[in-house]
């Protein structure tokens, strides 16, 4: 009986070993270093890396922003400037990343944040505003780049929705409006935000609140010559709640440099290639206008500013480039500064809009701002300012053509500018691959495979999936 008894104790110490083994064994596959549920705070810093990288990249794989407003020219190639977006695929690219690195991103925090730790249900919710602004802030960019989008169902793939529906592209500004409105409520200005976890505000809550109401002022603008009582309803309004109001406020990005540099310094630097330089364009309207910024953006050709033909082979060697004001790794990506706010609000005046003065007034204090920001002097700035005076006769050149410039190395705002005001007006170039110049991005070539009937639909709906085919808001 006891060497039985015996038998039996030994089996079942054995048996406990070999589960705490099969435990132990299966611990190993926990790495702890690399979780598989990842905080918000990372993927928001993963997200707003993304986003920041890709909507402001002059790369020409991806959204060729640069060349749909002619700021720069080739030396190398000719296909972006000719406006090939076939060979390389840039809708398609654009998408996926607006779509994977930044809104998926957005959306996972989202689902992962309920189960954290906060100091506060204030912090919560400030943390989930945070994550809901930055996807507006995304959700616009496409929009705004391709029209007609994947939007209610875009998000659901766990869901089972692997061929989300495009929703109207009027449809998504009211949403985008709506959200903005509940958002900005939703937020508490005295509690924690994400802290360092958040790249752009340091969790300042105060400059996302006034970013919130900076892209409803944008939105809004946009529908003026379609919707006009919408428009001057939210563009009032979210100035009076208030939109960025400084330099320090402005949606930008300082990258830290080394393993995740600014795209330009990887574009006109890292790449060891010579395939930019800034166009006729921009030089000569700065040339014409003796515009102090020209000295500070580039430099010079035997002591000469010489721009690049938009759509040619040009020497690299014969014409300026840009200046090392652009170059440094660590440099900021902004994508929506505060003098854009104010050229903003010196078109919502001309269009009779309160927003707390006049077109005159905010549209010397956007190029003030810009000066200031470009390391001009306040004399150099105010000498500029008294020989192009505001012009309230033709207030959509006057502003237009400010901006254009003023927006130079912002070339997402420089679009949507030049797509309401319809200054300055591009030239198609000689060798074109288009009708006239790109007020949309194409649909990526894989939704006709992955998503056809839905895709086909929204092309039919917009009027033709053409890069010529204008939005829904630019009607004039």
């Amino acid at each position: 009986m006891k060497k039985i008894l015996n038998k039996l104790i030994i089996g079942a110490l054995a048996a406990v070993s070999l589960t705490s083994c099969q435990r132990d064994l299966l611990s190993l596959n926990e790495d702890p270093k690399h979780p598989t549920v990842l905080p918000s705070s990372t993927l928001l810093a993963m997200g707003q890396q993304q986003f920041f990288y890709s909507t402001f990249t002059g790369s020409v794989n991806f959204n060729n922003y640069r060349f749909f407003v002619q700021q720069w020219a080739e030396t190398t190639y000719t296909d972006e400037t000719n406006y090939d977006l076939v060979t390389r695929n840039q809708p398609r690219n654009h998408w996926n990343r607006m779509y994977v690195n930044s809104l998926n991103n957005y959306e996972t925090a989202k689902k992962n944040l309920p189960a954290e730790a906060v100091g506060s249900e204030a912090e919560r919710k400030n943390k989930n505003a945070t994550l809901e602004i930055s996807q507006i802030v995304v959700w616009e960019n496409l929009v705004d780049t391709y029209g007609n989008i994947p939007y209610s169902e875009a998000l659901k793939a766990g869901e089972g929705s692997f061929a989300p529906k495009y929703d109207d592209a009027k449809a998504v500004y009211t949403s985008l409006l709506s959200r903005i409105t509940a958002v900005v409520a939703a937020i508490d200005e005295g509690a924690e935000g994400y802290g360092s976890g958040d790249l752009v505000y340091g969790g300042d809550m105060t400059k996302w609140k006034h970013l919130a109401n900076s892209v409803k002022l944008r939105l809004a603008l946009n529908l003026a010559d379609t919707d006009a009582a919408t428009s001057k309803a939210a563009a009032e309004a979210a100035v009076a709640s208030g939109v960025i109001m400084s330099n320090d406020e402005a949606y930008s990005l300082k990258f830290a440099g080394g393993t995740y540099n600014n795209p330009i310094f990887d574009d006109l630097v890292a790449s060891g290639r010579n395939d930019f330089v800034p166009t006729e364009l921009i030089i000569n309207k700065m040339k014409a206008s003796a515009d102090p910024r020209i000295d500070v953006w580039f430099t010079k050709v035997d002591g000469e500013y010489v721009g690049g033909v938009f759509g040619a082979l040009n020497p690299f060697n014969g014409k300026s480039h840009m200046s090392d004001f652009f170059l440094a790794n660590n440099a900021p990506a902004n994508l929506l500064s505060y003098e854009e706010v104010l050229f903003m609000k010196a078109e919502a005046a001309a269009r009779g809009y309160t927003v707390g003065g006049t077109a005159a007034t905010f549209y010397a204090a956007a190029i003030n701002a810009s000066m200031a920001l470009n390391n001009v002097s306040p004399a150099d700035a105010a000498t500029y300012l008294a020989a192009r005076p505001y012009d309230a006769a033709n207030w959509k050149k006057s502003i237009g053509e400010e901006a254009y410039i003023a927006m130079f190395n912002k070339p997402f705002a420089a679009w949507l500018f030049a797509r309401r005001l319809d200054n300055p007006v591009f030239v198609n170039p000689p060798n074109s691959k288009l009708d006239g110049v790109p007020v949309r991005m194409p649909y990526s070539d894989q939704e006709y495979v992955l998503n056809k009937a839905n895709v086909t639909a929204a092309a039919s709906a917009i009027g033709g999936d053409k890069a010529t085919t204008k939005l829904f808001w630019d009607v004039n």
